[in-house]
This record gives structure tokens, C-alpha cells and sequence, in this order.
């Protein structure tokens, strides 16, 4: 159902660097690239990331209780995205571990423009 999901930047370049950096994760570059706008992904593939300067050419923010969520295979790459996104300008926003007992394996972070993401996999439940 759902084929991309844009965030706002105020930066495009920065935003260009931080999802470039995330994007290696996912085995995925650049997909689309205009002046104000840059989707990550793969046509035809899953759901991609786009950052854009707002058409309306007000400043972005952030929407409170938005987030975008990142799905990979183990908790090895969830460390890794994190980091990454840690590296390349993100804040935390809950290191990278299980949440609750049900396998849900997870570490919350946010771009640099303020942007909350996760990047998420399923372990086996704790029994």
C-alpha cells in the first residue's frame, strides 16, 4: 500500500548525506533526485525515504507522533542502521533492544532535522 514516505527538510544537503549513509543498510541508493526533493529506494521495490524542502516553502517540522519505521532481518543490523544514523548526525531515541516479550527488536533515532525513525526486526519471543 504505501510506496514512499517523505520527510521535511530544511537541509537538503544534510539530509542528502544522512539518508545517503542510510540508505547502504538497505542495499539501496538514490531513486529519484530533483532540486528540492530525494527518494531512497528501488522503483518497483519496497516502500522508499524522501527528503524534500516543503513545496509550500515554509519551514519543515516535525510531526509529533509521526515516525517512519525501517524493517531489517536481525538485531545485528538494527545496531548497525542505529549506529549509522548516530554517526551521520542523528540523536538517539532509544538505543537499539527488545521491546516487550514478543520479539519486537528495536532502535529509535532521530535525523537531523528532527525526524523520528526506527529501525525494527522480529526475534523469537521470550517465552
Amino acid at each position: 500500500m504505501i510506496g514512499y514516505v517523505t520527510l521535511g527538510t530544511n537541509n537538503l544537503p544534510r539530509a542528502a548525506a544522512f539518508y545517503d549513509a542510510i540508505a547502504k543498510h538497505f542495499g539501496v541508493g538514490r531513486m529519484m533526485e530533483f532540486d528540492t526533493f530525494i527518494a531512497w529506494g528501488e522503483m518497483g521495490g519496497a516502500p522508499g525515504v524522501a527528503a524534500t524542502l516543503p513545496f509550500d516553502g515554509q519551514a519543515a517540522s516535525v510531526g509529533n507522533g509521526t515516525m517512519v519505521a525501517l524493517a531489517v532481518e536481525t538485531p545485528e543490523q538494527v545496531q548497525a542502521v542505529y549506529d549509522t544514523a548516530i554517526a551521520n548526525g542523528g540523536s538517539d531515541e532509544g538505543a537499539p533492544g527488545p521491546r516487550g516479550d514478543d520479539g519486537f527488536y528495536a532502535g529509535y533515532f532521530r535525523d537531523p532535522d528532527g525526524n523520528k525513525l526506527n529501525v525494527f526486526c522480529m526475534t523469537d519471543p521470550v517465552a
